[in-house]
């Protein structure tokens, strides 16, 4: 029997990728814009918080198995900034304005001070009980200058991973799942997701 797995989250690009990499396990993926569900306030000071209060939320409004990640970009040279706020960095004039507002901070930052990583923590929560699953993935890396490519979202045009030449938006969707973080968080949580659909 196919089931419902509820993704916590209004990025169609982020829903993308989650349909891509739960595939296999045969779950119907569906997201809360889908289902009208309220947008969560994210007011916890780490990506846990955040992440854990999602998936609960969306778990007891629906009823369905609900998932929800909290990620974000983490800049050595702006003290861990945008961290949490890397959806909101710019207020809610959306991913360009982010990633204008991200080159700005680091103007004359010269390339070897730009290091960052992408940090993911997903947290997996039943409607039927208060235990919750989390996974946590880190893909580390730097800051280019400019925007370079036109895949991804949010910062990955400017997103340069450790070992590569190319900015994460210039990478196909198999690359990108091998190293992102919230690839290596999807994967850890391939697991508890496979035990929590399994029949009772």
């Amino acid at each position: 029997m196919t089931r419902t797995l509820l993704i916590a989250t209004r990025n169609r690009g982020k829903l993308l990728e989650f349909e891509r990499i739960f595939g296999a396990l045969g779950v119907q993926v569906v997201g809360a814009a889908d289902l009208g569900l309220p947008e969560v306030d994210e007011d916890a000071d780490t990506f846990e918080g955040n992440a854990t209060k999602k998936a609960r939320a969306c778990a007891a409004a629906s009823g369905l198995l609900a998932l929800a990640d909290d990620s974000g970009l983490v800049v050595d040279a702006l003290d861990g900034a945008p961290g949490v706020h890397s959806a909101r960095y710019a207020g809610s004039a959306g991913d360009a304005a982010n990633v204008d507002k991200l080159l700005d901070a680091l103007a004359g930052v010269p390339e070897g001070a730009r290091s960052a990583r992408f940090r993911c923590v997903l947290a997996l929560a039943s409607p039927d009980d208060d235990e919750v699953a989390l996974t946590v993935g880190t893909c580390e890396g730097a800051i280019a200058f400019e925007r370079v490519g036109g895949l991804g979202f949010g910062y990955d045009p400017v997103f340069v991973p450790a070992g590569h030449t190319r900015t994460m938006a210039e990478l196909g969707a198999d690359e990108k799942d091998a190293l992102s973080h919230r690839g290596q968080a999807t994967q850890a949580m391939k697991a508890h997701l496979a035990d929590r659909l399994r029949p009772r």
